[in-house]
Parts: structure tokens; C-alpha cells; sequence
């Protein structure tokens, strides 16, 4: 179930290259109270010349499209010092694209198939500053690990922070995490930051995503 939307309504930038699915998304998410559709464009270009005068608080933008597509976008945005959150979509459960993502600094990943509701909830929680990128197969993602990624001195997690990233990965809360490892849900939390100060995270879903392609689970 969708959390609940706030009571002010989150201006959204919708973009595109496919009329009809941009059609779609707006007349999807104009009829879910608290988002207002601010802006549509076709492409990552035509959002960039528009956003100045028309602000939003999320950005909403398909991956690939022809032009300046989703990562370039990211990285055009941040390069101007506009910090506003994206989250890309994609019609592939690709895992390397959720890689590119999460490099660009994208804050939310999700296939077009997710529900309006899945996608409305994601739009809440990037803009109240968290991130949300929907769970692809890890298998790919190992397939994509590379020595070479490693800078300095090889990071390490021990065996009980290795088990509870695991877990993590699998999507399970602080509380499940406790109840399967016969530890309190403050205890877990505590391992959680550490394993994000280790890895140098700012959220959990990166710190399984470093994890995998440095070779730590």
C-alpha cells in the first residue's frame, strides 16, 4: 500500500520520449491526490530549458531516450548545482542500468510495470530526501563485479555485518533482520550505520550495491 501523500501537493516533472507513455504517466498520477504535474517534456534537453522557469520538487524521466536521456540528465542537472531528486524509469530489469543509476546519483529506480501506486509512493519518499531503487536480480549484478573497481585499501565486512547486508539485500526491515538473527532491532540498526560508515553510504540500497561489485558478499 502507498504511503499516505502529504497535504501540500509535490510538484512533478514528467519526461519522455513516447507520447503515449507520457500521456499515461500524467493522467495516472494527476488523478492521485497531493502530485500536481508541473512540467512534461520529451526529452532530457527540452526539461533542462524549461525547469528554470518552471521548478519542480521530483523529476520523473525515463531512462533512455534519444538526446539526453536519463543518466546524462542526472549529471547535466547536478553539474548546474540543481540538487531537485530523480527517479528513472525503465521497461528492462536490467541490473546494469540500476548500476548507472545509482552512479548518476539517481534517488529512485523502478520498472514501468510498478504500479501507479508503487510509483506515486516513490515520489513521496524522494522527496522527503530518501531514496528507493526497486530490486533487480543480484545474479547480474555480481556478473558486473570488477577488480579493477577497487581504490586503496580493500574494504572488508565481518561475517556478522556480511549476514545482515545479506538481509538487507533481501529487503527485510531492522526488526525482521533482529528476529532472524536473535538480535534487537537497536542492535541492528547500530550495525547498519556502521556498515554505512564503512562503506561510505548514504543509504542502504548503495551499501549493497558497493558491496556486490567489490566483492563483499
Amino acid at each position: 500500500m502507498a504511503e499516505s501523500l502529504p497535504a501540500s501537493n509535490i510538484r512533478i516533472a514528467l519526461v519522455d520520449d513516447q507520447a503515449l507513455v507520457l500521456k499515461g504517466l500524467s493522467a495516472l498520477l494527476n488523478g492521485l491526490a497531493g502530485i500536481e504535474i508541473a512540467l512534461e517534456a520529451s526529452d532530457g534537453e527540452q526539461l533542462l530549458s524549461a525547469l528554470p522557469q518552471r521548478p519542480v520538487d521530483v523529476i520523473v524521466s525515463d531512462i533512455r531516450m534519444p538526446g539526453v536521456g536519463g543518466i546524462e540528465l542526472i549529471d547535466r542537472l547536478r553539474e548546474a548545482g540543481n540538487a531537485t531528486p530523480v527517479i528513472l524509469l525503465t521497461t528492462f530489469d536490467d541490473s546494469e542500468l540500476m548500476l548507472a543509476a545509482v552512479e548518476a546519483g539517481a534517488q529512485g529506480f523502478l520498472l514501468k510495470d510498478a504500479s501507479p501506486e508503487d510509483l506515486a509512493e516513490a515520489i513521496v519518499k524522494v522527496a522527503s530526501g530518501d531514496t528507493l531503487l526497486q530490486p533487480v536480480s543480484l545474479g547480474p549484478v555480481r556478473a558486473l563485479r570488477r577488480p579493477e573497481a577497487h581504490i586503496g585499501p580493500r574494504l572488508h565486512l565481518t561475517e556478522r555485518e556480511a549476514s545482515i547486508l545479506r538481509l538487507v539485500a533481501g529487503g527485510y526491515s531492522n526488526k525482521e533482520i533482529g528476529r532472524s538473527l536473535h538480535l534487537s532491532e537497536g542492535t541492528v540498526k547500530n550495525y547498519v550505520s556502521d556498515i554505512l560508515v564503512k562503506l561510505d553510504c548514504r543509504d542502504r540500497t548503495h551499501a549493497v550495491l558497493k558491496a556486490i561489485t567489490q566483492r563483499l558478499l
